[in-house]
């Protein structure tokens, strides 16, 4: 059982984690946690794509969550790019499946479709979405492990490209719909290959106990292929599909359940006499949510993957299948900031004499509960001056009536930090918004784009209306 929040709080002389070093100015940015455009302006207050956070507070409100938008279309585009350009030469290219549980709204997945990739949605309603922003159907992925029979309805009868089963259940029932609606459904199989990835259990997704996939190991991801060859013409079997989790700095893993998975791609092109045509390594590429994450860039990670899976087929004696990946995090994280106003300031004594500050905003565990939900790490910054005033260790902590209701476990802020004072954290762009509750019933924020100087509602904030508006 994971020791509570609040345990740290009664260690002897508590500084802060190691990692966290206690800044020379601590008004410097690390540029890696923040999206391009961001940067403080001669008066020290941050501003992003040309607009001061003073302004965005005044116009929007906070909380808010703000989104650099040629930030997040250029990381989009960098994996477009280079994905293509060193697969191109093995297998005539890559495919990059924008992962819409990460953050997902019509006015980004039209930027997806406009910006050449493809969409990874996981129910129906990450499905309506992709249709109102009309993204074309073979341009679809469609996930679940439990996809119902309607959300399976709506994915034939719009034509999506690919459907990644899950279950043995799952493929008789998609064999019916298709053949119910005369369609031919296009499949990949979900393998799990067996690999524990190294991040927190919850986002784990490869290793045998869990809910996710066929198991390899067990003969399951086979005997898929058999049932899916056996429903033809209602089905076609595309290929194979492999996730092994979230948060991943290194190829390593990659290397382990690419090795794994070819080697059933081989074993179905001697036993079926077929070679499938496509093989998805899932996603789950990190990315730097406080110093202490060093995360590779996308061309380290397309030349690592590159070189894995072209040693695997020649060592299998197979062809090379057309790759694809599912990138969501390493897109939308960076791009975006939530921005905080402070209510209250509170010192609290720690044992051997140490103190800490904290700082109480006017969100929390409702518009980001991944530190409660994940034991996360999150880095913050004073965003609406600059400080002259020492750094303090400081917890930033949430408006709910829950101890754990924590944004920043530790960070250095100024110790002059007063009621008003924006705060910054960065790195929420992703499944922040996607797993955003109505706790307290909380309004949850709206979703700022900003662009060349000039901002606009992309997802408008919660109203109390909107909180009453279900209620009989």
């Amino acid at each position: 059982m994971r020791a509570h929040e609040a345990g740290a709080l009664h260690a002897d002389g508590y500084r802060g984690p190691t990692w966290l070093q206690k800044p020379q100015d601590v008004n410097a940015l690390h540029p890696s946690l923040w999206a391009t455009s961001v940067g403080r302006s001669r008066d020290g207050v941050l501003a992003v794509g040309g607009v001061s956070v003073t302004d965005l507070a005044a116009q929007f409100g906070t909380p808010a969550y703000v989104v650099d938008e040629a930030d997040f279309r250029a990381r989009a585009a960098e994996f477009v790019q280079t994905y293509d350009e060193i697969f191109e030469s093995l297998c005539g290219g890559a495919d990059v499946y924008y992962a819409g549980k990460a953050f997902l709204c019509t006015e980004i997945a039209r930027w997806i479709r406009d910006d050449g990739l493809f969409l990874d949605v996981c129910s129906g309603g990450e499905l309506a979405v992709a249709i109102r922003a009309g993204m074309p159907g073979h341009r679809i992925g469609m996930h679940g492990n439990n996809k119902s029979l309607a959300e399976l309805e709506a994915a034939v009868d719009y034509g999506v490209g690919r459907i990644i089963v899950d279950s043995f259940e799952e493929i008789d029932r998609l064999a019916a719909v298709a053949a119910r609606l005369g369609r031919t459904a296009p499949v990949l199989v979900r393998v799990t290959v067996g690999v524990e990835a190294h991040t927190h259990e919850f986002i784990a997704t490869a290793h045998e106990d869990q809910k996710f996939g066929f198991s390899l190991a067990a003969g399951d991801a086979a005997e898929a292929v058999r049932r899916i060859l056996a429903h033809a013409p209602h089905l076609r079997l595309l290929g194979l599909h492999s996730h092994i989790g979230s948060q991943i700095f290194d190829t390593s893993g990659y290397e382990v359940s690419a090795r794994r998975i070819l080697r059933l791609h081989a074993q179905i092109a001697h036993e079926h006499g077929i070679e499938l045509p496509e093989l998805d390594l899932g996603g789950g590429f990190g990315i730097a949510y406080t110093s202490e994450h060093d995360p590779l860039p996308p061309k380290s990670l397309a030349a690592g993957m590159a070189e894995i899976v072209d040693r695997e087929c020649r060592a299998n004696g197979v062809g090379i299948p057309r790759i694809s990946i599912e990138p969501g995090r390493a897109i939308a994280g960076p791009s975006t900031f939530t921005l905080y106003q402070v209510g209250t300031v509170k010192q609290v004594r720690l044992d051997g004499g140490a103190s800490r500050s904290y700082v109480s905003v006017d969100g929390g565990m409702s518009d980001n509960v991944r530190t409660a939900l994940y034991d996360a790490d999150f880095s913050c910054t004073l965003a609406g001056r600059s400080s002259e005033a020492a750094p303090m260790l400081t917890r930033v902590v949430g408006k709910h009536c829950e101890s754990g209701d924590i944004v920043v476990k530790d960070e250095f802020l100024p110790a002059d930090v007063v009621a008003g004072d924006l705060l910054a954290v960065p790195g929420t762009g992703a499944y922040c918004r996607a797993l955003s509750s109505q706790y307290n019933h909380t309004p949850r924020p709206p979703v700022v784009a900003v662009r060349d100087g000039q901002a606009r509602v992309i997802v408008r904030r919660e109203t109390v209306d909107d909180l009453l508006a279900l209620d009989v």
